[in-house]
């Protein structure tokens, strides 16, 4: 059995916040990218209720772009889940419903990129990602 860390913490070896990104199984009918979601992790958390442990993930959801993958690349496109009112798309989840870690590839634009961005930025400052089906074996099985 394989076993894989998925870092939410706001202060990542006392120098910037790491919050990974998952897959969400949202459909388990559906195979791939279809039955699935991205989602950004912000916190994990549970919480009790008569008795009984929740075990939950806030997360930040990404929106796909398109109905199928990138022409060219063969990726998936997504892009961060906004709110009518410019917010971002946030959701409580279980923590059952996590498949895996997910890697995103930002979409870089036309624009040269500073030199004082750093990789921990990389999330905050692009606006679309490419979902990296060439991660490992087991991206390539679900995301194709």
């Amino acid at each position: 059995m394989r076993r894989e860390q998925i870092h939410a913490c706001p202060l990542w070896r006392n120098v910037y916040a790491r919050n990974d990104c998952i897959f969400i199984s949202t459909n388990p009918d559906l195979e791939g990218m279809r039955g699935l979601d991205v989602a950004r992790v912000k916190c994990f958390f549970s919480f009790k209720f008569n008795w009984e442990v929740y075990p939950c993930v806030l997360i930040q959801w990404f929106d796909k772009i398109g109905n199928c993958a990138d022409e060219d690349t063969g990726m998936w496109m997504v892009k961060p889940g906004v709110l009518e009112d410019g917010s971002p798309n946030l959701s409580v989840i279980h923590i059952d419903t996590v498949y895996r870690a997910a890697h995103l590839i930002p979409i870089y634009g036309p624009e040269f990129i500073p030199h004082t961005l750093k990789f921990y930025h990389s999330y905050d400052m692009f606006r679309s990602f490419y979902v990296n089906k060439y991660t490992d074996h087991h991206a390539f099985k679900i995301v194709s």
